[in-house]
């Protein structure tokens, strides 16, 4: 795709200017002092030990700093950003008090019918789709994209997909932005097809499908029409299949998705049949899997509690929750607000198959006095400062004063 003049994706050369702001807005002091310490503090009765891999990743801290240098750059300028930049409650309120402008999406995509050709949008970390960035285009908007790296890795892959003539069968949340980036890819490709799967029980109606058992045409459509493209048919699109995923998602849940359907096409077509109409890749980012890594080895330890802080609609946040809630007792926390120091309570979600639930209160979360081992790690999407609150809050709610841990 040839890119417009206006056109921005490497930053302004401001970096400089707003790296002092970036650093006042989301270090945290609590969590150095955590690395200092080989990933442990210890006071009194509790110990917090901290996975080796958590928080902001690189494409994180790329789309927050060039949203900051965006609006260094254009001072006067009406900043519109498509969605949120990243999944954390925190970051975007501060990119609100910047004067950004967030559009909300519908079910056609973002209302740009507000923005003029000397307004400025910041496309989001998760990208946007084919619709959307041909229509900033047409406008002669500014276009800041902070799109990430791993993200647009998926892309090349769904493409090729659709050029060699294969759907593409995308493990994750058909309505997250990023997935329907994604998906929109295909869409370059006349004749280019789709289909979204959730998770493995999803995976395994495409699989009985493929195999003839137990689903029909219609009733497969019924169920999947909003997950797949426009004049889906599973009887054409399942015969030719490539497997990705939405950057975010479980990695081991990616690849037995696709392991399964492989295995599908070979028992009911034989296997030099799945050999030349299947292709699967493990598109999961690195920062992902590292993170889902770090909290498998935390895992190992005798832990008595599991924090993990990170919005409540970050993809990679929920992964890492449903990871720990197999192992401890585990509560994912939007931000360290959710822990109420001097009820001894905490506000959080639970992770009931991948799922994220409503909000919920628990009582007495760390009540008593036994030494108390408490797990810790945070979503690609959550700063520095606030993982460091959090770990304050652990420690005050067992009456013990953070500031002796320095």
């Amino acid at each position: 795709m040839t890119h417009p003049v206006n056109y921005f994706r490497k930053g302004f050369g401001l970096k400089s200017d707003v790296e002092g702001t970036l650093s006042a807005d989301y270090t945290g002091q609590l969590v150095d002092l955590l690395q200092a310490r080989e990933y442990t503090l210890q006071s009194g009765s509790v110990t917090v030990r901290l996975a080796r891999e958590f928080g902001f990743c690189y494409g994180v801290e790329r789309a927050v700093e060039y949203a900051y240098q965006t609006r260094a750059k254009f001072p006067d300028r009406t900043i519109y950003l498509a969605g949120e930049i990243i999944h954390n409650p925190h970051v975007n309120a501060k990119l609100r008090q910047m004067g950004i402008v967030f559009l909300q999406a519908g079910a056609d995509g973002f209302d740009y019918s507000g923005v003029r050709p000397d307004d400025v949008v910041i496309l989001p970390a998760f990208g946007v789709t084919i619709s959307d960035f041909e229509t900033l285009r047409a406008l002669g908007c500014v276009m800041v994209d902070t799109t990430c790296g791993s993200v647009l890795n998926v892309w090349k892959r769904v493409e090729s997909y659709a050029r060699d003539g294969f759907t593409s069968l995308i493990h994750g949340k058909y309505y997250h932005e990023e997935t329907r980036a994604t998906a929109s890819q295909v869409l370059k490709y006349e004749g280019g097809a789709y289909l979204v799967v959730r998770n493995m029980e999803q995976a395994h109606d495409a699989c009985a499908f493929i195999e003839q058992r137990g689903m029909t045409r219609d009733a497969f459509l019924d169920k999947y029409r909003k997950q797949a493209s426009t004049g889906f048919d599973p009887d054409v699109h399942l015969q030719r299949i490539g497997v990705a995923n939405q950057t975010t998602m479980l990695a081991r849940e990616s690849l037995a998705i696709g392991e399964e359907v492989g295995q599908a096409m070979a028992r009911q077509f034989g296997a030099s049949h799945r050999a030349s109409h299947f292709r699967t890749f493990d598109t999961i980012c690195s920062a992902t899997q590292d993170r889902q890594d770090a909290v498998n080895a935390l895992l190992e330890e005798p832990l008595d509690v599991m924090l993990v802080i990170g919005g409540y609609n970050s993809s990679n946040t929920i992964s890492l929750a449903a990871l720990c809630a197999e192992r401890v007792r585990t509560y994912h926390i939007a931000d360290a607000a959710c822990i109420d120091v001097a009820a001894g309570t905490i506000r959080h979600a639970a992770s009931v198959g991948g799922l994220t639930t409503d909000e919920t209160e628990t009582a007495a979360w760390l009540a008593g006095d036994a030494p108390l081992l408490v797990g810790l790690t945070a979503g690609a999407s959550t700063p520095n400062n606030k993982i460091g609150e959090a770990v304050a809050r652990v420690f005050l709610t067992r009456g013990i004063d953070p500031a002796g841990l320095a």
